[in-house]
């Protein structure tokens, strides 16, 4: 797809949610980066209820190094495969307190080495919590630049450069938070409401 469209669809949909960004709650990055990594096939609303209590008792790095992972797993439960995320978390944490001296890497090379953190998570932190250009990549993310035609690859990898390519930088952090928001509202993965998209005369095929 020519890079001005992309534009046009990215204006419009700017003008459809202006207010939007993360849902995810957090005080401090390292919390950012908690929540991120909780986030995958999990709900912001999910993340937020156990990061409400996970964080009310462990706000540090080392805090979350030197927990319990029993403890750790029963308070991270309510979120999608909670065993391997809190093995990363309380990893994570131990990186961070030991190697970084509690400071977050602001680069996608350093923060994708880390327990937990992918290419997505990596990317959502860059720009939420850096304010530097990056474009996550989720679930929502994948159904809707296939179904608009921005891409035609489900690899998220893969959709990750290309969108790279053909969004400026300085809107890649804004994109991934409009695409989002457009699928969870409009263009869901089962039912998308097309009667009521905003960008329907941009879509290569209206149900994916």
């Amino acid at each position: 797809m020519p890079k001005n469209k992309v534009i046009k669809i990215l204006d419009i949909l700017e003008k459809d949610y202006p207010n939007a960004t993360t849902m995810l709650e957090y005080n401090s990055l390292f919390e950012l980066l908690v929540a991120i990594v909780l986030s995958a096939q999990s709900t912001d609303a999910q993340v937020n209820n156990v990061t409400q209590k996970l964080f009310k008792k462990y706000k540090t790095p080392y805090d979350l190094a030197q927990v319990d992972i029993n403890e750790l797993e029963e308070l991270i439960k309510g979120v999608g495969i909670y065993r391997n995320k809190a093995k990363n978390i309380k990893a994570l944490g131990k990186i961070i307190n030991e190697d970084y001296n509690d400071i977050i890497p602001d680069s996608l090379e350093e923060l994708i080495t880390l327990p937990g953190v992918g290419r997505k998570t990596a990317n959502v932190m860059l720009a939420v919590g850096f304010n530097k250009p990056g474009l996550g990549v989720d679930t929502h993310v994948v159904r809707l630049a296939n179904r608009i035609g921005l891409v035609a690859t489900k690899n998220p990898t893969s959709i990750e450069l290309s969108l790279k390519e053909i969004i400026p930088m300085d809107r890649w952090g804004n994109a991934h938070q409009l695409l989002i928001y457009h699928g969870r509202n409009i263009c869901k993965s089962r039912q998308p409401n097309c009667q009521e998209c905003s960008i329907v005369n941009y879509c290569q095929q209206l149900i994916a």
